[in-house]
C-alpha cells in the first residue's frame, strides 16, 4: 500500500491550505483514513480521521478550523485560519481492518505515508 500526500506548503498565519493524500495497493478501501502531524520537538499527534461510511472525528481543539473529508481512497485536509502553532508535518495514514472503533493511537493505523510539510509564519 502506498500513501502519497500533497498540498503542503507555506503560508502566512490566517491563511488555508488543503492536503490530499491517495492510497493505492490494495483492491478494498480502508475503513478509516486518518491525519496526524509532528511538530518539532513532539510526538505524533491525532489530527482528524475519516471513516468510510463518511463520518468524521477531530481533535477538539482544531474542530471549526480543519475539515476533513474522503472520496474512496483519497483524503482531504482543509486547514483554515492556520496559526504558527500548526507548522508540522503532516502524516496520512490508513487502516484496512474492521471492527475497531479506536481513531486516536498511532496503531490503529497499519499503513503510513511519509509526510508533507506545513510552515505558518506570523
Amino acid at each position: 500500500v502506498q500513501l502519497v500526500e500533497s498540498g503542503g506548503g507555506s503560508v502566512h498565519a490566517g491563511g488555508s491550505l488543503r492536503l490530499s493524500c491517495a492510497a493505492s495497493g490494495r483492491s478494498d478501501t480502508p475503513s478509516l483514513m486518518g491525519w496526524f502531524r509532528q511538530r518539532v520537538g513532539q510526538e505524533r499527534e491525532f489530527v482528524a480521521g475519516a471513516w468510510v461510511d463518511g463520518s468524521t472525528d477531530y481533535e477538539e481543539t482544531l474542530k471549526g478550523r480543519f475539515i476533513v473529508s474522503r472520496v474512496h481512497e483519497t483524503t482531504y485536509l482543509q486547514m483554515n485560519a492556520l496559526k504558527p502553532e500548526d507548522t508540522a508535518v503532516y502524516y496520512c495514514a490508513a487502516r484496512y481492518w474492521l471492527g475497531s472503533s479506536s481513531f486516536r493511537r498511532l496503531d490503529d493505523y497499519n499503513h503510513w505515508g511519509h509526510g508533507t510539510q506545513v510552515t505558518v509564519s506570523s
